[in-house]
């Protein structure tokens, strides 16, 4: 039996990756539900690999290169690419952004508004990283919970940990001196009158913006990523400037329902990249940074393989299936 600290999305991921190798699984959680006392809640879901090579390393497009195929397995995965776009006088921004990105191809006015109509004559050129996805994280924390007991996994909800276990996946509550916190502010909006089918980034040299489509013409924005260890609820400066974005967008977000503001800590290691750390006997899963879903499904085979490693004719089997 192994046994994981924390059912959000590190230990789910795993436990999933654990019980396709025939592993029997038990997961302490300590909030009520899946993931209801993770980071993850506050996520974009956005599977964008190239999107992010904007401003991390090249292993986070190597890490998440499998990630839309293992989630679609899981929960619906919306392949509609990520349209970037830039206020005119922002335009350097455009071109910095396609500097230091690849998989993209250069759109104009009338490209962008055959994409989005909503967007027709907002914006002159734009982006488009064909290639990239996204989910809805709450949904997919749920339906992976969901896979995982299917599977015959064990989820203890409002259960603390014992002090030994095999997995930690606690994200920032870990004991592992390098963490550091990074917050994330969220706001989760209902527009009427407003058709986007696809994430949406508006850059800006101060307030970037990305928007995620959740369905039935609810939005969510974020952006923000403050050092900081405050649990406390988003503040006044992050709302204006994450709704003043949003209706820079689209002056119709001027009218949009606030439905859910929210913020979270996101856990990483000074380089930005997740780790499999063992100290005292625990092997650790922690560090997701801003890739949660993108990365959770290689960094859970990487930990699955530590605590159950597979022979290698049947790992080489799998890998040629």
């Amino acid at each position: 039996m192994i046994t994981i600290a924390g059912a959000g999305l590190a230990g789910l991921a795993t436990a999933y990756e654990l019980l396709q190798r025939g592993g029997e699984v038990t997961l302490f959680e300590r909030g009520p539900g899946p993931g209801m006392a993770s980071v993850a809640r506050f996520a974009g879901g956005m599977l964008a690999p190239f999107c992010e090579r904007e401003s991390a390393e090249e292993e986070v497009i190597t890490l998440g290169s499998r990630a839309f195929e293992w989630w679609a397995k899981i929960t619906p995965v919306h392949r509609r690419g990520t349209l970037v776009v830039a206020p005119a006088r922002d335009r350097a921004e455009l071109s910095r952004f396609a500097q230091r990105t690849r998989g993209h191809q250069l759109l104009g006015s009338s490209d962008i508004a055959e994409l989005e109509p909503a967007l027709s004559g907002r914006f002159a050129s734009g982006l488009f990283f064909k290639d990239e996805a996204h989910l809805d994280p709450r949904r997919a924390l749920v339906d992976l919970a969901k896979t995982v007991e299917t599977l015959g996994g064990q989820i203890l909800y409002d259960t603390p940990a014992p002090r030994r276990v095999d997995l930690d996946c606690t994200g920032i509550a870990a004991a592992l001196p390098a963490l550091r916190p990074v917050r994330g502010e969220m706001a989760l909006l209902h527009c009427d009158g407003v058709e986007i089918s696809r994430t949406l980034r508006l850059l800006h040299p101060r307030i970037p913006l990305y928007l995620v489509p959740r369905g039935d013409q609810h939005f969510m924005i974020g952006g923000t990523m403050v050092e900081s260890a405050s649990p406390r609820a988003p503040t006044l400066r992050s709302v204006s400037e994450l709704l003043s974005a949003a209706f820079a967008l689209h002056p119709s977000f001027g009218e949009a329902s606030v439905v859910e503001l929210g913020a979270g800590l996101r856990p990483a290691f000074a380089d930005n990249l997740p780790r499999l750390i063992e100290q005292d006997g625990v092997l650790y899963l922690n560090g997701l940074y801003r890739h949660g879903f993108l990365l959770a499904p290689a960094m859970a085979r990487r930990a699955a393989e530590r605590l159950l490693p597979q022979p290698a004719d049947l790992l080489s089997m799998e890998t040629s299936g």
